[in-house]
Order: C-alpha cells, then structure tokens, then sequence
C-alpha cells in the first residue's frame, strides 16, 4: 500500500481529506501550540485538528497565517462542543471558530459528542453552514451505530466523517462497518492510546524489525487499515518522528497480528452515554 504524508482520502459529498494530520487536543493556547503547529507545517503535515473546547483555536491560527503556507492547501478541522449544540447555538459557535481562527472557513466541522435530543436541530445548522460555504464537510465525532441510525433518518446531507477513540485495544469493528456501509471516513482520535502502545509487546516487536518504535507501528497500522490518524503532540521532535511512517510497510501478518489485539478497551468516555449524562 503505497502512502505519503500528502495521501489523502475522498468524502462523501466531494472534496479530499489528508489521512495523516496532527491532533491537538490538550495543547495550550500559545506558544506551545504554535510550535507544534509550525513544525508539522514545516515536516509536511497539511491537516490540523482542533475543537471549541480545547481552547487553542486562536493560536493555531496565528501558527497557520505565519506558516506561508496557502490556506488553499492545507485542511482545518473544527467541532462544535456540547453546550453549543442546538440550531441557533451551532450556526453562533462556528462563526466563533472562524474568528478565533481567523478564517472564511473550515474544511470539516465536527458535532463533538452525540446529544440525541439536539441532534436534529444542530444537524440542520450543520447542513445550512455547509450549503452557505462556511464548511466544505461535515461530520460527527463518538458517534456508535444507534447514533448514525438516528442521523440516518433526519439527515439530507450525510456526515462525511465519524472521529472516534481508535488504536490496537479498541478497534470498534461494528462502528467501523457501520461508516463503511454509508461511505463514512473513519478518522482516530487517541490512536496511540495515550502512550499505551509502548505497553503492547508485539507492537514493539514489529517495530524492532523496521527500525520504528511503537508509536510508528500503530500510526501505520491505521493507515493500512483505511483510518485517517491525527497523533497529537506538543513536542517537535515527536511531530516529526510521528510523520516518519512512510518508508516502510507491514506485511499482511503484520496488520493481522495487530488487528488481533483488540479488547474492547476504552481509554475515554463511552458514547453510549450523551455527554448530558442521558443514556442512548
């Protein structure tokens, strides 16, 4: 499977999204941020996750505007928090996005969390931002098989993107379907565990025979598995060691070895429980 930092995957409803970026949840609004931002630029990175919540969206785009790098290349992406959800609540929260990012628009806004009872409501501010050119894609984050069903019968336009926790111990295989069935992306968020990679000895093994450590093994992994990888970090020199998965490629064994170490292992919240507290 030939893959490049550049390489990225088509969406539902056109447009093409790169299948390696660079998370950014939990890094400080300010310089370090900016730092991270900028060497992901400058190594080749073209896609930058961020959120409401995570409190940075100003910095990222200053690192951005002082990258030189064309906005026209590059791929934003953006979520609406949960206490924004609703119709009018989301239609304000992305013009509060765009200005703390200082752009026209992003190329992919996010429901954070699944709210069943707001669902339809900021769905439809989803699909009204998209029509205006605000967004060029929408999408959905945490969002389990009975919350594309319930999407499914109020949506016009489909979410082009489901981000949800994903790496070796949970790898989610109905909800993976689920996205398959209605040519949904399937994008990771903590793909590398939150560092528990280290902790499982074949990942390691497999990457003592490449030269690569455990991190650089679960990123490829989930690229030869057709999952868009955003890793986070605030350090430059893991921004770059993160993005040095290109030279090399597992065997089929190799990807089914990994494959096998799913155990349904949550490191964040369980979407089965709206953010409110309610059950599905």
């Amino acid at each position: 499977m030939t893959l490049a930092i550049n390489s990225t995957v088509t969406l539902t409803g056109g447009g093409e999204m790169p299948r390696f970026g660079l998370g950014t949840y939990k890094a400080s609004e300010g310089g370090e941020v900016e730092g991270s931002v900028a060497t992901a630029l400058e190594v080749g990175y073209r896609s930058i996750d961020t959120a409401s919540l995570y409190g940075n969206e100003q910095a990222i785009g200053q690192a951005v505007a002082r990258s030189g790098v064309p906005r026209s290349e590059l791929f934003i992406t953006t979520k609406v928090w949960n206490d924004e959800q609703g119709y009018e609540e989301t239609l304000a929260a992305l013009h509060r996005s765009l200005e703390r990012l200082d752009m026209d628009y992003v190329d992919l806004y996010l429901l954070h969390w699944p709210i069943p009872r707001l669902m339809e409501s900021a769905w439809r501010a989803m699909e009204e931002l998209r029509a205006e050119g605000h967004v060029r894609a929408i999408g959905v984050c945490n969002f389990l098989v009975p919350h594309l069903e319930q999407l499914d019968s109020i949506a016009t336009t489909p979410p082009a993107v489901n981000q949800f926790e994903f790496h070796p111990w949970l790898q989610q295989p109905e909800v993976v379907s689920a996205c398959h069935e209605r040519g949904i992306a399937v994008e990771a968020w903590a793909p590398l565990a939150r560092g528990r990679v280290f902790d499982m000895p074949e990942v390691v093994s497999i990457g003592e025979r490449y030269g690569k450590n455990a991190v650089q093994v679960a990123l490829r992994w989930l690229l030869q598995r057709d999952v868009v990888a955003i890793p986070k970090s605030v350090h430059p020199q893991r921004v770059r060691e993160n993005a040095e998965i290109f030279d090399f490629e597992l065997t089929s064994h190799e990807v089914e070895v990994i494959n096998g170490l799913d155990r349904a292992e949550r490191i964040g919240r369980d979407p089965a429980w709206a953010a409110t507290g309610e059950p599905l």
